[in-house]
C-alpha cells in the first residue's frame, strides 16, 4: 500500500511538471509574440443583419410549434411580400437615377439601427475596437438613423474612459441620435460614457452612477526602514512626486495629491452636469450607486428597458445592424487568451463551490 502512494505521488509530480512547464512555455511565447508584434494591427468590420437572426429564431421555434400546413402557408406570403418590396425598392431607385444623376432612392429607406458593444475593463481597452467601429457607422450613417451602444463597465482610469466619452461624443457631434443601454453596470467611467447618450437606458437591476474619483496606493516606508534599506528618489519639480510607495510622505504632498484627486471630481462633476443638465449634480456626485428606478429618480437615467426589448422592437420598423471590429490574433496571444479563459473558469467555480449556500444544490 505504501508503495502505491508513492507511485502514485510521483505520478502526480510528474504531471504537475508538465502543466506548469505548458504553461511556462505558453507564458513566454505570448510575451514574445507581444515584443514582436507590429504597430499596426490587422483587423476587419463584422456586421450582422439582427432582423434575419431574430427572424431565423423565430422560424426555427415555429418548425415545432406551429403546425406544418399553416407555417407554409405563412412563409409563401412573407416570400410574396418580401418580393413585392424588394422590386418597388428596385423602382424607386430606378425612377430616382433617372430624375438626378447620383441619386440612388437612399431617402426612401427604412431607418438604420447600428449596434455596438463596449465592455469595459481598468484601461477601457476596448475603445480600440469602438473608434473604428463608429468611424465606419459614421461613414454611412444619416441623421435619420440611430446609434446604440451596449455598454458594460465599472470604471477605471480617467483618461481612458475620457478618451472612449471622447468617442461616443462624435456620434452627437454627426447630428446621429446615440442611444446608450445599460444591462448590468455603467459606474463611474462607465457612467462617464454612458452620460453622452441623448438618450440613457437601463435594465431594471443595473448598476448605475458611483460619480466619485479614488485612488490608494500603499507605503511601505516604516517597513523599510526597520530594516535600514534606504530609498532614494530624485525629481525636478514640487509636485512631480506627491505621494510614493517607498518614499517618506509628506504632509504637503498628501495635501497636494488630495487637491488633485478633489480637481479631477469636480471635472468628472462638470462633465456630467454638461451631458444631463437635468439631474442635481451635487446631490449624485457622491459615489453611491443606484438600482433601476432609483436611478429614474435621480434623473441618472430615461427609462427602465434591456438592451434586447429596445432591438427587438426597432426590428419592427428599422433594419437593424450588429457591428463589431475584429482584431487579427497571433498564435502565442490566443493561446494566452485560451489559458486566461480556463484559469478563469476554474478559479470562478471553485469560488463558487466556495461560497454556495448549503441548501442549493
Amino acid at each position: 500500500m505504501a508503495e502505491f502512494f508513492f507511485n502514485y505521488g510521483l505520478f502526480l509530480l510528474k504531471a504537475l511538471t508538465i502543466v506548469v512547464a505548458i504553461i511556462v512555455i505558453i507564458a513566454v511565447s505570448v510575451a514574445a509574440g507581444m515584443r514582436t508584434r507590429k504597430t499596426t494591427r490587422e483587423g476587419h468590420i463584422e456586421v450582422t443583419k439582427l432582423n434575419d437572426e431574430i427572424d431565423h429564431l423565430r422560424d426555427t421555434l415555429c418548425e415545432t410549434v406551429v403546425d406544418p400546413y399553416a407555417l407554409k402557408t405563412e412563409l409563401k406570403q412573407r416570400h410574396k411580400a418580401e418580393k413585392a418590396q424588394h422590386k418597388a425598392n428596385v423602382k424607386k431607385i430606378k425612377q430616382a437615377a433617372k430624375q438626378e444623376p447620383g441619386q440612388t432612392g437612399e431617402q426612401d429607406r427604412k431607418r438604420r439601427l447600428f449596434v455596438l458593444d463596449f465592455h469595459g475593463d481598468m484601461k477601457a481597452s476596448a475603445v480600440a475596437s469602438l473608434r473604428r467601429e463608429i468611424t465606419a457607422v459614421l461613414s454611412l450613417a444619416e441623421t435619420q438613423d440611430e446609434v446604440l451602444v451596449r455598454l458594460e463597465s465599472g470604471g477605471g482610469m480617467v483618461h481612458a474612459y475620457g478618451l472612449a466619452s471622447s468617442q461616443l461624443q462624435r456620434i452627437n457631434d454627426h447630428h446621429i441620435p446615440l442611444t446608450v443601454c445599460v444591462d448590468k453596470v455603467a459606474a463611474s467611467g462607465g457612467y462617464m460614457m454612458a452620460c453622452v447618450a441623448s438618450k440613457l437606458l437601463a435594465a431594471p437591476f443595473a448598476i448605475i452612477g458611483s460619480i466619485g474619483v479614488v485612488a490608494q496606493l500603499p507605503n511601505f516606508h516604516r517597513l523599510l526602514k526597520k530594516n535600514d534599506i534606504d530609498f532614494e528618489m530624485i525629481t525636478a519639480g514640487e509636485y512631480k512626486r506627491t505621494l510614493t510607495i517607498f518614499g517618506e510622505n509628506t504632509e504637503k504632498g498628501r495635501e497636494k495629491f488630495v487637491e488633485d484627486i478633489e480637481d479631477i471630481h469636480t471635472l468628472f462633476k462638470d462633465f456630467v452636469r454638461q451631458h444631463r443638465p437635468q439631474l442635481d449634480i451635487e446631490k449624485v456626485a457622491t459615489g453611491e450607486i443606484w438600482f433601476g428606478q432609483r436611478a429614474i429618480d435621480h434623473a441618472l437615467v430615461d427609462e427602465l428597458m434591456t438592451s434586447d426589448e429596445y432591438i427587438v422592437t426597432a426590428c419592427e420598423d428599422a433594419d437593424v445592424f450588429e457591428v463589431k471590429y475584429r482584431e487579427k490574433k497571433s498564435l502565442p496571444e490566443k493561446l494566452g487568451m485560451a489559458v486566461h479563459s480556463a484559469v478563469d473558469a476554474v478559479l470562478l467555480k471553485w469560488f463558487d463551490r466556495g461560497t454556495r449556500n448549503r441548501f442549493y444544490s
